[in-house]
C-alpha cells in the first residue's frame, strides 16, 4: 500500500486535486503520524518508549472551512494508515454510542462508568479517527473532558479529527460551557492543531451546474436535492438507508431530530420546521450548527397559513444571516410561495433573500455570522 503522501501527490498529478500548500502542510503531518504508528508495534522498542514516558504519538486537530479537503485527507490516513487497530467514525454516531456504552455501565452501579466505557472502545483501537467534531449537545460536552482524557492519557489512544471549528469555538455559547473547557485544553495540549482554512472552497467545484432550488414538488426534485447531499457529505448513494440522523440540543432541555446529520449538513422537513410551533431562537441554533440545510416539502401559502408563512421568515432570517447554503424542493418558485395574506408585503423581503441565496456570490461564502 502506498503512503499517504505517495497518494496525495498522484491525485495532484491526475488533476484530481489543485496543489494548495495547507492541504500539503497537513497532509505531511499526517504522514508523519502514519510513520510513527506504524513503528509502534505492540512490544517494539518504540511502544516501549512511549509506555516508559506515558505518552502516544499526538493526534492530529484538522479544522478549516466547507470544501477545504479535510475529509478527503482524513480518508487517505486511514486508507494508508497499515496497522489492524484503527477506526473511522463520525463524531455524531461515536457519541451516540458512547451514551449507549455509559447507560449500560450506569445499570451495572460499580462506580464512575467513564473509564470503563473508555477501556472497552480502546481495546482493539490504538488510532481513533473521527471525521466532522461538532459540539451541540449539553451531554456530549459534559462528558468530552473525561472520556477524552481516559482514552488518550489512560488508554493511549492516538486522536485524529476534523472541525470546521478551531477548538476555542467549539461549543461556543454553549449552556454550561465551564464543563467543556477541559477538552479543550485537553485537545491544545495532547493534539497538534492544524488550520486548514483558506478562501478556496473545493467541495463547491462539485456542485457546479447544480440548481439549490428545486420546483414544483416531486421525484425529479427529491433527486436533485438528494444528489447535492452526496456531494456535500462524500457519502456513498447506495448507502442511502444509513445516513446518520441527530438530535439538536435546542437548550432548556429541549431537541431537535435530524432526519439526515452529516458532515455539517442536515435535511430537514418543512413541516417539522415551520408546522409546528418553533421560535426564531431554534432556528439560530441550526444555523449555528450546519453549514448547509436541505429544506423539502415547501408549499405554496395563502392566508390560511399565515403562522408557518411567518416561521419559515424567521428561518430563511437565520440561515442568511449565518451564510448557511439553502436547497429546497417546493411547491413553487419564491416569489409565488405566499403572493397573498397576512404579511404578505413583508414576505418579499424573503424572497429578496432566498433569490440571493442561490447566487454564486452567496454560496461561496463562509459559514457564520459576521462580527
Amino acid at each position: 500500500m502506498a503512503g499517504l503522501l505517495a497518494r496525495y501527490e498522484r491525485l495532484i498529478a491526475a488533476g484530481e486535486l489543485r496543489a494548495d500548500p495547507d492541504q500539503r502542510r497537513a497532509a505531511e503531518r499526517l504522514a508523519s503520524l502514519e510513520k510513527e504508528l506504524e513503528a509502534d508495534k505492540p512490544g517494539g522498542l518504540f511502544s516501549q518508549w512511549f509506555a516508559r514516558k506515558n505518552e502516544t504519538p499526538r493526534g492530529v486537530y484538522l479544522w478549516g472551512g466547507v470544501g477545504r479537503g479535510k475529509s478527503m485527507l482524513m480518508d487517505l490516513f486511514v486508507d494508508t494508515l497499515a496497522i489492524a487497530e484503527k477506526r473511522r467514525v463520525h463524531f455524531h454516531a461515536f457519541m451516540l454510542e458512547v451514551d449507549r456504552m455509559l447507560r449500560d455501565e450506569r445499570a451495572k452501579e460499580a462506580g464512575d462508568p467513564v473509564a470503563p466505557v473508555a477501556a472497552r472502545i480502546a481495546a482493539d483501537v490504538r488510532c481513533l479517527a473521527f471525521d466532522e467534531m461538532v459540539v451541540t449537545n449539553t451531554a456530549d460536552a459534559a462528558i468530552m473532558g473525561r472520556l477524552f482524557t481516559a482514552l488518550i492519557v489512560d488508554e493511549g489512544v492516538t486522536v485524529v479529527t476534523t472541525s470546521n471549528r478551531p477548538p476555542r469555538d467549539l461549543y461556543k455559547d454553549g449552556l454550561n460551557r465551564s464543563l467543556f473547557l477541559p477538552f479543550i485544553e485537553l485537545v491544545e495540549s495532547r493534539l497538534d492543531v492544524i488550520p486548514l482554512d483558506g478562501p478556496v472552497d473545493y467541495r463547491l467545484d462539485r456542485l457546479a451546474g447544480m440548481d439549490s432550488w428545486h420546483s414544483p414538488l416531486g421525484d425529479d426534485a427529491t433527486a436533485q436535492v438528494r444528489e447535492a447531499f452526496f456531494r456535500l457529505t462524500d457519502y456513498r448513494p447506495e448507502d442511502a438507508a444509513n445516513v446518520p440522523t441527530g438530535e439538536l440540543d435546542l437548550g432548556g432541555g429541549r431537541t431537535l431530530h435530524v432526519p439526515k446529520s452529516l458532515k455539517g449538513v442536515a435535511v430537514f422537513s418543512f413541516k417539522r420546521l415551520c408546522g409546528e410551533n418553533r421560535g426564531a431562537a431554534d432556528y439560530l441554533e441550526i444555523a449555528r450548527a450546519y453549514h448547509t440545510v436541505v429544506l423539502v416539502g415547501v408549499p405554496a401559502m395563502g392566508p390560511d397559513n399565515r403562522n408557518e408563512a411567518i416561521r419559515f421568515t424567521k428561518l430563511i432570517d437565520a440561515l442568511y444571516e449565518h451564510k448557511v447554503k439553502l436547497f429546497v424542493t417546493a411547491a413553487a418558485e419564491p416569489e409565488a410561495l405566499y403572493p397573498a395574506g397576512d404579511g404578505a408585503f413583508e414576505f418579499a423581503r424573503t424572497v429578496s433573500r432566498l433569490e440571493e441565496m442561490q447566487s454564486a456570490d452567496y454560496m461561496a461564502l463562509g459559514h457564520g455570522a459576521e462580527g
